[in-house]
């Protein structure tokens, strides 16, 4: 595949800056959008990237809200209301103009990569799982799977599940993770399935972070789903 770092694009008619890195698939390509958890950057998935199926296009994107140093960015602010952040929910202004980004990224990125608009997925990891999440359910159309990693279900999306209904969608946690406890994924899964998604849910010997064995299992999960 392209170099794993990736080449920067900062172009002014896209929505959000991403690296990206083509796949062995020059035209109508399959592409996977990478989303970053809060307080890293567009390169922090780009190792998962790289050991995704060699067809896709690769786009990392970065989260559109700086943090405390140039490479710290957030999708959107934490609502700590419910008793802290193993309780928190997203900020529903700053949630609401990360997913239309989103949306719009994907939009123009569709054009300017060659991409081939059915055979588009998200891959979040944290509050970029929660984004993605939210993200298919909000424009099942526009995304074919989704990989939602120790992340859970905003309330905000929980009575829409049914619009992901036929979509496969890989919920992967930890099952130490203190900062988004397993059984809020569990949930996410759980509400996603009864609404008719394909869900694939698995738990790993880890805290709010992945394991080689857990990508190995969304590598062969994507398998025949791109």
């Amino acid at each position: 595949m392209a170099d794993p770092s990736g080449r920067m694009d900062v172009s002014e008619d896209l929505p959000l800056v991403h690296v990206s890195r083509p796949g062995t698939v020059e035209s109508n390509a399959p592409a996977v959008v990478l989303i970053h958890g809060r307080g890293t950057n567009e390169r922090d998935l780009l190792p998962i990237g790289a050991q995704l199926p060699e067809e896709l296009h690769v786009l990392s994107v970065r989260a559109p809200n700086s943090m405390s140093g140039p490479d710290s960015h957030t999708w959107y602010d934490l609502d700590l209301s419910a008793g802290g952040l193993h309780a928190s929910q997203p900020d529903p202004d700053g949630f609401r103009r990360s997913l239309d980004l989103l949306d719009e990224f994907v939009e123009t990125a569709t054009d300017r990569y060659d991409l081939d608009s059915e055979r588009i997925g998200l891959l979040g990891f944290s509050q970029g799982a929660i984004t993605s999440m939210s993200a298919l359910i909000e424009r099942s159309d526009a995304y074919r799977w989704v990989v939602a990693l120790n992340g859970y279900l905003a309330e905000s999306h929980v009575d829409e599940a049914e619009n992901a209904a036929g979509k496969p969608v890989f919920i992967g946690c930890g099952s130490m993770d203190q900062v988004i406890p397993p059984e809020r994924a569990k949930r996410a899964a759980d509400v996603l399935e009864s609404g008719g998604a394909d869900v694939r849910f698995e738990t790993y010997g880890i805290g709010h972070g992945t394991t080689p064995g857990e990508i190995t299992d969304v590598v062969t999960w994507l398998g025949g789903r791109i």
